[in-house]
């Protein structure tokens, strides 16, 4: 391990210990804050404020997972009030901390079965937007591939998504997965790095790709790429956020949640188009 890595490893054991400000960690390894800044990101995928908010949102999870109460979970993860929780970023966890503690059993998810131009695919929508677009053949699979995701929400089916609320977003999937349409309103449901990258996807333009490492280099995480290709293969919306669109670096196709021959006709028919 060089002396840099060794700079940045006591970094990251700093944040883990306490909440120490950007000036205050180049003080303490001899590094300014500007290049501290770049180099940390460069190997974790995240800046210290970023990697900071992770680890205090990652205390709260665990902390009301064991059944801490809600008052105790905050302040015992770093937060001096309530109200820090979301300014924090703890938003991400897309409900209050007690509703997440109890496993979302308020979340109200729909869903449907629809025919698309790559077969059939399961479309689910918060009231936020699309947190799920699953492709495949057996209709029993994809409902319980949706139920395990979200095992503990309140989950209706609407029939060919035929109410006022679904049957647009339901409309707009199936556009995207014929190749056509833009506008998918979105509930994405994952880590801030997680969220980075698939956002980073949906830059990518159509009939154009990217290797693991150039979308790694595109997020100041140059080191990251093994945590880039992770986040691909958690995608749980197909095609609207399009993993497809990531290669290995000699260009071969790498792997894709949903079979290489489907992520081999995507690109080529965006290339053609």
């Amino acid at each position: 391990m060089d002396k840099n890595t060794d700079k940045l490893e006591r970094v990251r054991q700093l944040l883990d210990g306490g909440e120490p400000t950007l000036t205050e960690l180049g003080k303490a390894v001899g590094i300014s804050p500007s290049h501290l800044q770049r180099q940390f990101s460069a190997r974790y995928g995240l800046s210290p404020a970023e990697y900071l908010r992770q680890r205090k949102l990652g205390t709260l999870k665990a902390q009301l997972r064991e059944g801490s109460d809600v008052t105790t979970a905050l302040y015992d993860a770093g937060y001096g009030s309530p109200s820090r929780v979301y300014q924090d970023g703890a938003a991400q966890l897309g409900m209050t901390p007690g509703r997440y503690r109890a496993g979302a059993p308020d979340e109200d998810i729909r869903w449907s079965l629809i025919d698309t131009a790559l077969g059939t695919a399961l479309v689910a929508t918060t009231a936020r937007g699309i947190c799920m677009v699953e492709l495949g053949t057996d209709p029993r699979a994809l409902e319980a591939g949706l139920r395990r995701e979200f095992p503990h929400a309140r989950l209706q089916r609407v029939d060919a998504g035929r109410d006022e609320f679904l049957a647009p977003r339901v409309r707009a999937v199936a556009q995207r997965l014929a190749g056509r349409g833009d506008e998918v309103e979105l509930d994405l449901v994952g880590t801030a790095f997680q969220k980075r990258v698939w956002d980073a996807l949906m830059k990518i333009p159509r009939g154009q790709t990217r290797s693991y490492a150039e979308l790694a280099a595109a997020l100041d995480a140059p080191q990251a790429t093994r945590a880039v290709a992770s986040a691909c293969a958690r995608n749980k919306v197909a095609v609207v956020v399009p993993c497809h669109r990531v290669v290995r670096g000699d260009g071969s196709l790498g792997g894709y949640r949903w079979g290489l021959p489907l992520k081999q006709q995507l690109l080529e028919r965006e290339r053609a188009a």
